[in-house]
């Protein structure tokens, strides 16, 4: 197989280390270093996703040692469509760091490079052990990201979100010594092979074991009762930061996947470990984030809260555990990362001309260009809230006929309902007060040394908005994509065979 799926670990990394031997270089070096990097990473992503759309699953293998021993990349489609997100994600942050927030600390574009480093690095894993490693990489980025440009708030976040993940990163160390310590192996596609050998006496173990997994992937999903960190740590940060957390979320989500589908399938010991609880925590979540959206008194606090409920209906389509409900879930993901990406870009273009008012959802000055502004936010909302006819509405209706066999459907549906109907009155509600209500006094609109909206902010956001309204003509590609995608992961033994060989051929330690 070729190099193609190291290089979306390697040019971040590559760019990272190059921009902090370089530290002392100019703002306008860094961000040409950065943007390059990410221009790289777009054209390998799309290199990537034609490749895996080839219907085959590639195996790099580093050092050319053989799984499950070795270091082992996997290219399939799920994990090329995550590539190609968070690639695309990429753009609209680089763009609206333009504005001045790359000029708040030395290190912004170093950071920014290392957590696409981590993030590409946990999505293209094929074991258990890197995967906790590229979690520590993003995690450890993503933790002097959320602390740049200082800040009371964004250090009282950043310290609940530090101990909130240090303790999942301790609980997933444990839970992998125990996988090895009694399964022998810690390669996802290995699990296959081994989970339905285990000797009735360790099956407990082995259960508690993969439930430590399963809790810290859903920690990292901001699921219920583990997700109320999520709405105060993504609200804290700089805009572009924000944006870039967006798929954070979706890395435990994705863990979570290949773990039950690759895994927890392939055993009767293990394949109702998510069954029922894991449903009812999701209409939990999706609960918890529409009434955090009722509470809010910011756009950023809405589209917060917003996360909270895509990471509720992603994992719908997890706990389902069948394929038209996983191929649901995928079509549902590319449409919520491109939306809330959008709504972050546009509280902060709300926020920059409204002075010391920034985005609160009540009345204030009229805004400079609310016309466009105005049209944007039409498009994003009407996605947001899933009303026809834009992607949300496509993506929704995906999930809600996947769901109609599942055993808890009718709490799923009106969880799915009610959170659209909640989300759609209060980003009316926020519209109202936005563009069309009279306001206060129409003297200054910028308070003095508020920042000015730069062509960098203005590009990421329409950029954003044009990705949201191209889901729509792109709709049905993207779900037989999706289809695709959900039948080959559903098909644990092509990927053991393609990562393992024929089990005759490994040759085994003996566990005591």
């Amino acid at each position: 197989m070729s190099h193609l799926p190291i290089l979306p670990i390697v040019i971040p990394l590559a760019a990272a280390v190059l921009l902090l031997l370089g530290h002392r270089l100019g703002v306008a070096t860094k961000r040409a270093v950065s943007a390059g990097s990410v221009a790289a990473l777009v054209v390998v992503a799309l290199l990537v996703l034609s490749e895996a759309h080839q219907g085959g699953i590639g195996v790099y293998r580093l050092g050319n040692w053989p799984a499950p021993y070795g270091i082992v990349l996997m290219l399939d489609r799920l994990s090329a469509l995550m590539v190609a997100l968070t690639a695309g994600l990429s753009i609209p942050v680089v763009l609206a760091s333009l504005s001045g927030a790359d000029e708040k600390g030395r290190h912004y574009h170093a950071f920014l490079q290392l957590q696409l480093a981590g993030l590409n690095g946990a999505f293209l894993t094929g074991d258990l052990f890197n995967l906790f490693v590229f979690f520590e990489i993003l995690l450890l980025a993503s933790y002097a990201l959320l602390f740049h440009g200082g800040g009371t708030e964004r250090a009282r976040a950043g310290l609940a979100y530090v101990i909130v993940n240090l303790t999942g990163s301790a609980l997933f160390l444990i839970a992998l010594g125990l996988v090895y310590g009694v399964l022998g192996t810690l390669n996802m596609a290995d699990l296959t092979v081994v989970l339905p050998k285990v000797a009735a006496a360790d099956q407990a173990l082995v259960r508690t074991a993969l439930a430590l997994l399963v809790a810290v992937f859903l920690l990292k999903a901001a699921v219920l009762p583990l997700g109320f960190w999520l709405p105060h740590v993504y609200t804290a940060p700089l805009v572009p930061v924000s944006v870039l957390f967006v798929i954070m979320t979706k890395v435990g989500i994705y863990a979570l996947v290949r773990v039950s589908t690759i895994g927890l399938g392939g055993a009767s010991f293990t394949a109702d470990l998510l069954q029922p609880w894991l449903t009812w925590l999701s209409v939990a979540t999706i609960a918890m984030g529409a009434f955090g959206t009722l509470a809010a008194k910011r756009l950023t606090g809405v589209t917060a809260n917003l996360v909270l409920i895509s990471s509720g209906t992603l994992l719908l389509g997890a706990a389902s555990g069948n394929t038209t409900a996983l191929a649901a879930m995928l079509a549902y993901l590319v449409h919520t990362t491109a939306v809330t990406a959008a709504l972050f870009l546009l509280a902060d273009a709300i926020a920059s001309q409204r002075g010391t008012m920034a985005d609160a959802i009540e009345k204030g000055p009229g805004l400079p260009g609310r016309l466009s502004l105005g049209a944007a936010y039409l498009i994003v909302a009407i996605a947001a809230c899933g009303a026809p006819p834009l992607s949300g509405f496509i993506a929704k209706l995906l999930v809600m006929q996947s769901l109609r066999d599942t055993p808890n459907w009718i709490a799923a549906w009106a969880a799915l309902l009610v959170s659209g109907f909640v989300v759609a009155l209060v980003l009316g509600r926020a519209a109202s007060a936005y563009f069309w209500e009279p306001g206060r006094a129409h003297a200054a609109v910028l308070a003095p040394g508020a920042p000015v909206r730069s062509s960098g902010s203005t590009a990421a956001l329409w950029a954003t908005v044009v990705a949201a309204l191209l889901l729509v003509p792109c709709a049905a590609p993207i779900a037989g994509y999706a289809r695709a995608t959900a039948e080959q992961i559903m098909t644990r033994q092509a990927y053991g065979a393609a990562v393992i060989g024929p089990d005759d051929a490994v040759r085994r330690e003996r566990r005591p």
